[in-house]
């Protein structure tokens, strides 16, 4: 039935249950859940994010237009997922090796609103591709030069975007001095700093929200399966999201 299949996918993605303890509980072979969860993960990462009752955001443009067209501030940021070491002898072994934290991992774009709900999980990409490069390649920069006016956060990893896009990425501040600063320029950057920090903190909640669930705390399947079961989470999240924001039904 597509309701066993829907519940079997969905404990899996949220506890990282396995297949064969599935399997049991459903009282099917391992092979029908492995199958299951299969054609379950490519229809909810097909989903998009929920912005309100029936209404859901599919790419990164409908973001920026959504953005856009209500006034919010977006907020960006790249999290990584780690996976399973790639066979010894593939020639793209090292792709997966992040350059700050050593580890064999996948990299994904989160962009959420001012309020931390999520509106866009990126597909993943390997763990060596930087946070710039990745918004690229996702045609960030071509969609707020030729879109609506919208201000997006973003962290230092995201230098020379605000350039890019007119002033459009705002990033922390840049500091002038290395050593030997004025006392007042100290004083004045790190209240910039924190300005900014405070601000876009809530991208961070978002992605501890997108890390609770087991699926993405650390994936142990197939990497091939990793952006489906992102984009799945998040639009799955960004649903529960929706409906915790709407009016409570008077009593």
């Amino acid at each position: 039935m597509f309701v066993d299949r829907l519940l079997a996918t969905l404990v899996h993605l949220r506890h990282g249950v396995t297949h064969d303890v599935l399997a049991c509980w459903f009282g099917v072979d391992r092979s029908t859940i492995t199958r299951a969860i299969g054609e379950m993960r490519p229809l909810l990462a097909e989903r998009g994010c929920t912005i309100s009752p029936g209404v859901r955001l599919r790419t990164l443009a409908e973001v920026i237009g959504h953005l856009g067209a209500s006034g919010q501030t977006g907020i960006i940021d790249g999290t990584k997922i780690r996976v399973r070491r790639p066979a010894a002898g593939r020639k793209d072994r090292d792709v997966f090796i992040s350059g700050k934290n050593k580890q064999n991992a996948v990299k994904t774009m989160v962009l959420t609103d001012q309020n931390g709900r999520v509106l866009f999980s990126s597909p993943a990409r390997p763990g060596s591709c930087a946070d710039i490069t990745h918004a690229r390649q996702l045609g960030l920069v071509k969609l707020l030069g030729d879109g609506p006016v919208v201000e997006i956060l973003a962290d230092a990893g995201y230098q020379g975007l605000g350039a890019q896009t007119g002033g459009r990425v705002v990033k922390p501040p840049h500091r002038k001095f290395k050593k030997d600063a004025p006392g007042w320029y100290e004083e004045m950057y790190e209240r910039q700093r924190k300005a900014h920090s405070s601000r876009r903190i809530r991208v961070e909640h978002g992605i501890a929200h997108l890390k609770n669930w087991r699926a993405l705390a650390r994936h142990l399947g197939r990497r091939e399966h990793i952006s489906d079961t992102v984009r799945a989470v998040a639009g799955l999240l960004s649903h529960q999201q929706t409906a915790d924001l709407a009016p409570r039904r008077q009593r």
